[in-house]
């Protein structure tokens, strides 16, 4: 990799906007189970932000793996795989349905490292959300492109480490991950085509998304404290697949709720923690 040449994206910026209507929280609320208020001026479900303001890129401009094509606001790593590696959210205030939210991002660092399968590229970018022009977050983004090894590893903690007071099991179905790929305009192939994500990515099925796993963690911690956390923030530990159920738990302790997700037996996949 050209470093210098990747650390060039350093600054660049990106900006969206949208209103977020209550056809959208009810399809958030169904993908997830839930139940909200959808009326206007009620407070929309966390971290639906996610699910706004996506870059709208022409089928055409698409690269193979089904993302927009590096080079634009990204870097143009050249690296295959590209995965959400963790992030961290301040919450400021809430985001209401009917309102216009608007995010400005930046890529703030672009950093090399060699991992054990291969080099690694790590991007960071920060969003900035806002709620008809009131603050509503800040998001730290770690994006982690890789190399496509040999064989898929799975060397996380065993879950077994991790004894939970609470813990919901949760059915990756092709339907779930299709539902939440369509809410968040995400094209990603390793999400919904499972031909691509075993035969040209070397995956054992299809991948649950990383923001899926932190919103689950991160509804579980506000379920448990009756309210949102101040922050949040998690990090990615080794993939879930379609093939395999997984469970959402969660540790209250005394001053954050620990949080992780895992496979049914191990290993852990995403580690969170919540405080208020």
């Amino acid at each position: 990799m050209d470093l210098e040449h990747l650390r060039q994206w350093i600054g660049r910026k990106q900006t969206g906007e949208e209103i977020l209507t209550p056809a959208l929280v009810g399809r958030f609320n169904a993908t997830f189970d839930r139940v909200s208020g959808t009326g206007s001026g009620d407070v929309a479900p966390l971290l639906i932000h996610l699910c706004l303001t996506q870059p709208t890129v022409g089928s055409a401009e698409l690269a193979t793996d089904g993302h927009a094509a590096r080079g634009d606001f990204l870097p143009p790593v050249p690296l295959p795989r590209r995965m959400w590696a963790g992030g961290a959210f301040q919450f400021h205030s809430d985001i209401r349905i009917g309102e216009t939210v608007t995010r400005k991002s930046t890529v703030k660092n672009v950093v090399a490292k060699q991992g054990r399968s291969g080099p690694l590229c790590f991007v960071t970018v920060e969003h900035l959300i806002y709620s008809d022009g009131r603050a509503a977050l800040t998001e730290r983004q770690d994006i982690v492109y890789r190399d496509i090894p040999i064989h898929t590893e799975q060397t996380a903690t065993p879950d077994a480490a991790l004894p939970g007071h609470h813990r919901r099991r949760i059915e990756p179905t092709a339907a779930l991950l299709f539902r939440y790929s369509a809410l968040t305009f995400n094209g990603h192939r390793i999400h919904y085509d499972k031909p691509y994500a075993t035969q040209i990515e070397g995956y054992a099925g299809l991948l649950v998304h990383g923001p899926m796993q932190a919103t689950l963690l991160c509804q579980m911690a506000a379920d448990l404290e009756g309210r949102p956390p101040k922050s949040f923030n998690f990090r990615s530990l080794a993939p879930l697949f379609d093939n395999v159920a997984f469970t959402v738990n969660a540790t209250a302790r005394q001053d954050d709720v620990s949080l992780w997700t895992s496979r049914i037996g191990g290993p852990v996949a995403m580690q969170a923690q919540a405080r208020w």
